[in-house]
């Protein structure tokens, strides 16, 4: 069966890890990666070759994103991605293709599909953020797609209005925390000195734009750098930067100012890698920002998460979510408060075990 792996940055091939790891073991499957989106982008950090040190037989390579990030440059990258892949899917088949999330990339290169009849798996549909414009391509992605891997039941009955039935449509919980149970951070010392880290308690930090009113994210911006500086006079920050949305651009120039002014307590990271983005998660005393991983993954991770502003507006949580405005002094109030509280000892909502052994058993008894 020959399956294609749709991967547009280092969020969605992280997530896929673990479903690749066992497609790649099982001789039933022939797999090829279809690296696109950020993956080439220096920029980014070229995550391109990432990929290439996991050694798939076969990585095709499609580059379409332009440098700007206002509006109507991410309006021509997805249009330079559609045409991209009306050719690639003209010249490639597949039984069957991965798709996963919500980015504008993901979408254009699902949508270019429709008129050759590339069947797709999508994996995280039925998800709601209401602060940013993924909210629309995730659902044009689950409506173009085959089948369904949604992370809660919740989720499985929005795709099912979504296209209006209840065919292949599968809760296997979120593929990112397949297998977390068993997650065992390296070694302090050996993480805190590969990534530079100092050995002091930090906050993970990670924001992205609110894409749906993209113009408030300049003073956005200036209320996260404002709370930052403020933050970081009390707990070391350890940033993730920013991906390749509508006017990602304005966030991470005021987070390289922001590192410049304090080059002894903040710390901007391009690309941790998943494996690593959790060891970097396990050590952290909080997170802060509006990143998907504070809904999904840090509840597993016993950790409260200062969610900021509506980008994740919309998306059902664990109780470990603090949830603020983009308002610098609500931000810095929320975050001392929860500073002086334990770790989250509760349960996360898009655990369920054995994700990837269930996809893999549903698409060789479905399709």
């Amino acid at each position: 069966m020959k399956i294609g792996i749709l991967t547009s940055s280092r969020a969605d091939y992280g997530i896929y890890l673990p479903l690749l790891r066992e497609l790649k073991k099982d001789f039933f499957f022939n797999l090829e990666i279809i690296a696109f989106g950020t993956h080439l982008s220096k920029k980014h950090g070229f995550t391109l070759l990432d990929i290439a040190k996991d050694k798939y037989d076969t990585i095709h390579q499609i580059t379409s994103l332009v440098e700007d990030d206002n509006e109507k440059g991410i309006a021509i990258s997805y249009g330079n991605t559609f045409l991209k892949f009306s050719d690639f899917w003209s010249v490639q088949k597949f039984d069957l293709v991965f798709c996963l999330g919500d980015r504008f990339e993901m979408s254009a290169a699902v949508q270019a599909s429709i008129p050759f009849g590339i069947k797709f798996a999508h994996i995280h549909g039925g998800e709601t953020t209401l602060g940013a414009i993924d909210n629309i391509y995730r659902h044009q992605i689950t409506i173009a797609s085959h089948s369904h891997f949604v992370s809660t039941s919740m989720h499985l009955l929005k795709v099912e209005q979504l296209i209006g039935n209840s065919n292949r449509i599968f809760n296997i919980g979120s593929l990112s925390l397949n297998g977390i149970k068993n997650f065992k951070p390296i070694n302090k010392l050996t993480f805190y000195n590969h990534f530079k880290i100092v050995n002091k308690p930090y906050a993970l930090v990670t924001f992205h734009p609110e894409t749906v009113s993209s113009k408030v994210n300049f003073n956005f911006a200036k209320e996260m750098s404002k709370a930052l500086t403020t933050i970081s006079d009390k707990i070391n920050l350890v940033i993730t930067m920013p991906n390749a949305d509508t006017l990602g651009s304005v966030y991470r120039k005021e987070l390289h100012i922001l590192k410049t002014k304090n080059p002894e307590s903040v710390l901007l990271v391009e690309n941790f890698g998943k494996i690593n983005y959790f060891n970097a998660m396990h050590y952290s005393s909080i997170l802060i920002g509006n990143t998907s991983s504070g809904i999904i993954e840090a509840a597993s991770f016993n950790k409260y998460v200062i969610n900021v502003g509506k980008r994740q507006l919309g998306r059902i949580h664990s109780e470990n979510l603090i949830n603020t405005t983009f308002d610098s002094k609500s931000i810095i109030n929320n975050t001392i408060s929860c500073l002086k509280t334990p770790f989250f000892e509760g349960e996360n909502i898009y655990y369920k075990p054995h994700s990837v052994d269930n996809i893999i058993k549903i698409i060789k008894n479905n399709d």
